[in-house]
């Protein structure tokens, strides 16, 4: 189906061949000639598929009529159309897709989330003409009880990546602004998700005016372009193999790389360990988790996007919605776990027809999620890694951090002095490892280290000799036994 084929206003159509768009993709052709109707929907499609395009092209569309080609402008603080989605990275990557589509209409667009000049945004909604507000949901809320905008005038509603709204515990901050809104009759709604669940579809019947449940038709569930594979490996043997990837599929090693890879972990420790060994092994990599500022995410994100970065490792807060044209190669250095955060991570390549692969890292506890995968996508290829693959690394510079031995470790007492057991093996420690080279069998950071350290550090304990009485009553200091 082509675009000049539906009711779309002319402002928008210009926006749609200025993006490049011609041809609707699945979701979209499903999806556009209910919503254009006044329909709303509640639409299920692979990741990567145009879910974005689709419900923004329905609600400037929407406005666009409701007002006449000129749209005349919003109240103060009263937007129009209202975009919930889950994460701040997933809010910016909407805003621009909907600068782009809007860019030859009068309409104003605001984005408004969490990590960055919050009085800035409080003062661009309240101040400000907004027509599209796209936002997380807790900094909604925080507006909206302090009444710096309201939800009375919302003609049009957005809610993007519905089940990780559940997952991330968001439910009830989302009933919460639903209630606020339009009865569902006045306003055209729309539910967006890869996994439209049975929460999420109980969720639409219950804000929504007899939505329309679609769902593109898919043999399976992962995207077909995609090349996934597995390798079973030791987690002390991970990093390496992980190098050795790198360098072979990045060409690293000639200084040029020829794409651009995403790694997975589960935990944001693993993340920082991961970058520091990459980098001490000449791989530039950015990182991505919740509890980096948001200006130094969006920072890597774009480095990533220009392709000043070769290598982006993050936990599953860019594991969904995000859409970076040129991804390459998928990396779970951990699986995830669940089956949905799979499917997710392995959608950020191949994404709009192009191709990609997928790689797992599988070890001995990935083994054991590894069931649940395979069963909701499908067998995966095994591979075996070859010996050239399994490189020596170069080990980095980091401070090993101390582990507490029995109470009182490192505490001080009130005249200052540091507790039993704490000067010496605590500060030995915490000590600097130098870089030296570590072949493959090696490659787990900190193994062995610590426990060499604090056994250098330890000094015997004397123990104070035991006081006996004498036959006549007295006291005598008795001998310490060798075994004392």
């Amino acid at each position: 189906m082509n675009f000049s084929e539906l009711a779309i206003p002319e402002p928008v159509m210009l926006g749609i061949r200025a993006c490049g768009f011609s041809e609707c993709t699945p979701i979209q052709a499903l999806t556009l000639p209910l919503t254009l109707a006044g329909r709303d929907v509640a639409g299920q499609a692979q990741t990567g598929t145009g879910k974005t395009a689709a419900f923004l092209i329905a609600v400037l569309s929407r406005v666009l009529r409701q007002e006449g080609d000129s749209c005349a402008p919003a109240a103060l603080g009263a937007p129009r159309i209202l975009i919930i989605a889950p994460t701040r990275e997933l809010v910016v990557q909407i805003e621009q897709d909907a600068r782009a589509l809007a860019a030859f209409t009068s309409l104003s667009i605001l984005a408004v989330y969490g990590g960055v000049d919050y009085e800035k945004q409080r003062l661009g909604l309240s101040d400000g003409v907004v027509d599209l507000l796209i936002g997380t949901p807790g900094r909604l809320i925080d507006y909206l009880k302090q009444k710096v905008y309201r939800c009375d005038q919302v003609q049009a509603l957005v809610i993007d990546e519905a089940d990780r709204m559940f997952d991330m515990g968001f439910i009830a901050d989302l009933r919460y602004l639903l209630r606020r809104l339009p009865p569902h009759q006045q306003r055209l709604s729309m539910l967006f998700s890869a996994t439209l669940s049975y929460r999420a579809q109980e969720l639409s019947y219950e804000y929504m005016d007899s939505p329309e449940v679609v769902s593109t038709p898919m043999d399976v569930k992962t995207v077909q372009q995609v090349t996934q594979c597995l390798y079973h490996i030791e987690g002390r043997k991970k990093i390496s193999l992980l190098v050795g990837l790198l360098r072979r599929d990045l060409a690293e090693n000639e200084g040029v790389g020829v794409g651009r890879v995403m790694i997975f972990t589960n935990t944001k420790r693993m993340g920082e360990t991961l970058q520091n060994w990459l980098e001490a092994n000449g791989i530039i990599s950015g990182y991505l988790s919740g509890d980096v500022p948001q200006a130094k995410r969006l920072r890597v994100l774009q480095r990533f996007q220009s392709g000043e970065l070769p290598v982006l490792i993050a936990t599953d807060v860019a594991g969904r919605g995000l859409h970076i044209d040129g991804v390459t190669h998928v990396v779970n250095f951990d699986l995830p776990e669940n089956a949905e955060d799979y499917l997710h991570r392995i959608g950020r390549t191949a994404r709009a027809g192009a191709k990609g692969d997928a790689i797992s890292l599988v070890d001995e506890e990935g083994a054991y999620r590894l069931e649940g995968i395979e069963s909701y996508c499908g067998k995966i290829f095994v591979a075996w890694a070859p010996d050239d693959l399994l490189v020596e690394l170069q080990r980095p510079a980091f401070s090993v951090q101390p582990r507490s031995v029995g109470r009182g470790v490192g505490r001080r007492s009130a005249s200052g002095r540091v507790g039993a057991g704490s000067s010496s093996a605590g500060r030995a420690v915490v000590a600097v490892v130098a870089a030296s080279p570590v072949s493959g069998e090696g490659a787990v950071v900190g193994e062995g280290q610590e426990d060499a350290l604090s056994a250098t550090a330890k000094k015997k304990r004397v123990r104070r000799p035991r006081r006996r009485k004498t036959a006549d009553g007295g006291v005598s200091q008795g001998a310490i036994s060798p075994t004392e």
